[in-house]
């Protein structure tokens, strides 16, 4: 009996609950009825097309922060591309400055050996000119030193020397130098 008695207790509690607060069934329906017409009004009307914006600005923010990652690979991607392109260009740099090193180095020796050429070639041409005014003052000489020979001869024997003579005189004095 006591648990018939606890659950019967149970019930004239929560009519009397019920009735303390004044809860009027007839009203408590019309106020629930209006509650759900209202909540699917609002779910309708305000929370679907909210949610639907909610959605959207979600499905944008996501498709941002995509992009900016995507952004941010392609930054760092240019980013060691850069660098890349900055390597090889000092390698260029590096390489081209070698090479006209090299080539003025080469020019320089080149243009070196052009100069020592030039100066031997100015040398050979100043011996062969001393070479040739040597021969032609010997020439000159013993065309001189047979003429004194004549005219000494002259002068010795009284006598003119005709052309043949001088001549035959010339080339022994000529021949007695040599």
């Amino acid at each position: 009996m006591i648990p018939i008695l606890a659950v019967a207790g149970t019930e004239a509690a929560q009519q009397g609950f019920l009735e303390t607060f004044g809860v009027n069934w007839p009203f408590f329906i019309a106020q629930l009825i209006n509650f759900v017409f209202v909540l699917f009004v609002l779910k309708k009307f305000a929370f679907g097309p909210i949610q639907g914006i909610l959605e959207e600005r979600r499905q944008r923010i996501a498709e941002g922060e995509a992009k900016m990652e995507e952004i941010q690979k392609k930054l760092d991607e240019s980013e060691q591309e850069k660098a890349a392109l900055l390597d090889k260009a000092n390698a260029d740099a590096k390489r081209m400055i070698s090479e006209a090193k090299q080539s003025a180095t080469a020019l320089g020796e080149q243009k070196a050996q052009e100069a020592v050429a030039q100066a031997q070639t100015i040398l050979n041409k100043a011996q062969e000119a001393a070479r040739a005014e040597r021969a032609a003052l010997a020439t000159e000489l013993k065309q001189e030193f047979g003429r004194l020979v004549v005219a000494t001869t002259c002068q010795v024997t009284g006598k003119e020397l005709n052309a043949s003579d001088q001549k035959r005189i010339n080339e022994e004095a000529v021949s007695s130098i040599n």
